[in-house]
This record gives structure tokens, sequence and C-alpha cells, in this order.
């Protein structure tokens, strides 16, 4: 089972997107385990996530969060945009994919 990690500002508007992922997710038969947190809560979950996703809101902290995740081998990337903005659960869920691979 896959672990995808959305840190978002707050953890809360993050939600609905994980919904949508999940939605997607069964469409397609795969197994994910996904999760929306505050982009506080990261260092303590890093290690038991596969991939890290930033939404749009805290980009800022890319540069840090992949410093402390490249130890353990863990990529994070920024969720685009407009996918984050129109809830493109599909899309999101490739990116996290496609980094995991």
């Amino acid at each position: 089972m896959k672990k995808i990690l959305l840190c978002c500002a707050a953890g809360m508007s993050t939600s609905m997107l994980v919904q949508r992922m999940n939605t997607e997710a069964t469409k397609r038969d795969i197994e994910v385990d996904i999760q929306a947190v505050p982009a506080a809560e990261f260092e303590q979950r890093i290690q038991d996530a596969d991939v890290v996703l930033l939404g749009p809101q805290v980009k800022y902290e890319l540069a840090r969060f992949s410093a402390i995740a490249q130890p353990f081998g863990k990529p994070v990337a920024v969720i685009d945009m407009m996918d984050y903005g129109m809830l493109r659960g599909d899309k999101v869920l490739d990116k996290a994919l496609a980094l995991i691979a």
C-alpha cells in the first residue's frame, strides 16, 4: 500500500482533495493511504509516508521539507495550483504515484 501525505497550512483545506484522490484510487483499484495534515506535523509523519505533496499555500517550505525528507529517501513536491484549486484528485494522484515509482 502506498502512503501519500498531503501537507497544507492547517490540514483541513486538503481534506476534499483527499476524498477525490481516494475516489480515483478506488476506480483504478489502487491501494493507497492518503492523509492530510498540517505542515507543522511534517517532521513527525515523514518516516511513515512514501511521498509528500505540499499544498500551494505552503510551497515556501519545499526546500526545508525536502532537506528533512532526503535522508529517508522520501520525495517532496508541490501540488499544481490549478489541480489543487479545481480538486483534480486524478491529476494529484498521478503526480504522487509518479514520484513514488
